[in-house]
């Protein structure tokens, strides 16, 4: 399967000037008929302002995101800053090629270092669904750091990772360490989209990255506002796993 990682410098706060920029980088071409991956919170950047950016789930964003399913025969994995009740959660949608909503995965860990947590409800539960034919745990940002999650995905059998995220330069080595350590711990491919530019607080350089199952650099993409491409293989899982097979030996999850 192709994915494409869509790696870029979101206007702060700005939904309708994204909705121009993603429309312009996605024209520029990428393989159809595949999946495309945006970043955490893709038209806003990572604001604390949920009450004011926030919208129900099959709001301005899901129909955004089902245009550029539908248009480009794509699986879209997108993040939208969502509100049910009085609540308001950072989560991720995963569309169909018919511009249909397959799953929402609210954000369990919000980032309490940045007082996250403070304007957003923490999710409850994990997500898997199924993109192409594969088994995919769909995760946010600060959720890399908690390797729990991860692993109740490897029991459950996952075979790919999604993680979409704000993640700052100042700590883009840990990003990278996490994401290999997730893949290989797991024996499944990682795949991974961070922003770049800068926020009103924090500069991002991207780093947006695919790992496979031994934990091989698949793809990466530093700084470039720019769609990357990789193909990964479902083959090489079972390869992996049937030489290797660790995942049936674990036994404290």
């Amino acid at each position: 399967m192709f994915i494409n990682l869509v790696q870029y410098n979101p206007v702060w706060e700005n939904k309708e000037a994204n909705l121009e920029k993603l429309l312009k980088l996605i024209s520029t071409g990428y393989i159809m008929d595949s999946l495309l991956i945006l970043p955490e919170m893709t038209m806003t950047g990572f604001t604390m302002k949920s009450d004011v950016f926030a919208e129900p789930l099959k709001g301005d964003t899901f129909r955004f995101y089902a245009k550029i399913a539908s248009d480009n025969n794509a699986h879209v994995i997108g993040g939208i800053i969502e509100q049910e009740n009085n609540e308001f959660y950072n989560i991720l949608v995963h569309v169909n090629p018919l511009g249909e909503l397959i799953n929402s995965y609210r954000k369990i860990h919000p980032f309490s270092y940045s007082g996250e947590n403070k304007f957003y409800t923490p999710g409850k539960k994990t997500v898997i669904t199924e993109i192409n034919g594969w088994k995919t745990g769909l995760s946010i940002c600060y959720d890399l750091r908690f390797p729990e999650l991860f692993r109740k995905y490897a029991k459950l059998g996952v075979e790919l990772i999604i993680v979409i995220a704000n993640w700052p330069d100042t700590r883009i080595g840990q990003w990278k360490s996490l994401l290999c350590a997730r893949a290989i711990e797991n024996q499944c491919y990682v795949a991974a989209v961070n922003r770049v530019g800068d926020d009103p607080h924090l500069h991002y350089n991207g780093c947006s990255c695919v790992f496979d199952p031994m934990g091989n650099e698949v793809a990466c993409l530093l700084n470039l506002e720019k769609i990357i491409t990789a193909d990964i293989s479902k083959e090489n899982i079972t390869r992996v796993r049937n030489k290797f097979p660790f995942l049936d030996d674990i036994s404290l999850i």
